[in-house]
């Protein structure tokens, strides 16, 4: 089993205002920006850079400023540390991109909300748009929710910033047995309109998320994520049918532990003490727990498969050392098995 710490990560890099309370809102955010932003192209000869760096977009007027993700990517294209720029006068520094940035008739697509700049690409990028993977989301995993709130009360797992998106989301109802222990599903999904990083999912089966948003005792793990290329809507489909597959097996093993419980609930593991005690020995269950733990069964009127393990729990709890309570709680999870 795997700890994974995305989430954790995620947590400590955001600041108060990329940090959304519930997943409606920060659909809402993701579609407005959509709605909000447009893509122009343009060739390198077609604009030009002012003495204060804004992009003056030649016949159509006006100005654009960038912000510090697409002002980057300008130095990255015209091959100048950005670290150099910023120690010239800004009058300086606009020379130097525009002697320096390629002269090439291949266009660069802007990314506009508003009067601002939020990214520059070459043809070769592809966008998708935020709002097109959390549909996705919607469509598949509607049910599911944001983990429990950070230690600090300012992480929720959901966040959206100027240069990407990360959603962290779990059934607190899809409790399942997997190899005689208890797991949830969850996953992950992230992607940048930007360019600042690919397309992607995780998904997994856990037993516990802490308040750091670390996922502890990870299963079932299946990572995918896509470069923006001219591909990446195969991407987006690929992750539809990896969503669609976690819910799949989501219900279908839900029903089964269902199906388990109730049996469980109703079925007696001997009609008497000895009988009892018989069972929960061949089980490796230690005698002095056994006694005590079918005196509390007792008292609620049955030595019934599920009364006992809630009995045994209870009383495992008392043991001293921590390793000998994670081997004994093992045992008495896997008696649920007697009722499959």
């Amino acid at each position: 089993m795997a700890t994974l710490n995305t989430a954790h990560n995620e947590l400590f890099r955001r600041g108060p205002d990329e940090v959304f309370a519930t997943y409606e809102e920060l659909y809402a955010h993701c579609n407005q920006q959509r709605q909000q932003s447009t893509e122009l192209w343009k060739r390198p000869g077609e604009f030009s850079l002012s003495d204060d760096l804004t992009i003056l977009k030649g016949d159509d007027g006006g100005e654009l400023s960038m912000v510090d993700w697409s002002f980057s990517q300008l130095c990255r294209m015209a091959s100048v540390c950005k670290d150099t720029i910023n120690r010239l006068s800004r009058k300086t520094a606009s020379r130097a991109l525009e002697e320096t940035l390629p002269s090439s008739g291949k266009p660069l697509q802007f990314l506009k909300t508003g009067e601002m700049v939020r990214s520059i690409h070459g043809a070769a990028y592809t966008r998708l748009w935020n709002s097109e993977l959390l549909d996705v989301v919607n469509e598949f995993a509607s049910d599911f929710t944001p983990p429990q709130t950070a230690m600090d009360g300012a992480g929720s797992g959901l966040y959206c910033g100027e240069q990407d998106m990360f959603a962290f989301l779990v059934d607190p109802t899809g409790w399942a047995e997997i190899d005689g222990e208890a797991f949830a599903p969850g996953f992950f999904v992230w992607n940048s309109e930007v360019g600042k990083r690919s397309l992607g999912i995780q998904t997994f089966w856990f037993q516990r998320i802490c308040q750091n948003h670390i996922v502890w005792d990870a299963t079932e793990v299946v990572n995918f994520s896509r470069k923006h290329t001219a591909n990446v809507r195969e991407g987006i489909n690929e992750i539809r049918s990896i969503l669609e597959r976690l819910v799949a097996r989501r219900d279908e093993r839900r029903d089964s532990f269902a199906t388990v419980m109730k049996k469980a609930m109703s079925e007696r593991l001997g009609n008497d003490a000895d009988e009892v005690t018989k069972v929960l020995s061949a089980e490796n269950i230690p005698r002095g727990l056994i006694s005590e733990a079918m005196e509390i069964a007792s008292k609620r009127g049955a030595f019934t498969i599920f009364a006992l393990v809630d009995a045994l729990t209870k009383v495992s709890q008392r043991v001293n050392y921590a390793g000998d309570r994670v081997e004994l709680d093992s045992k008495i999870g896997q008696l649920l098995a007697l009722a499959a």
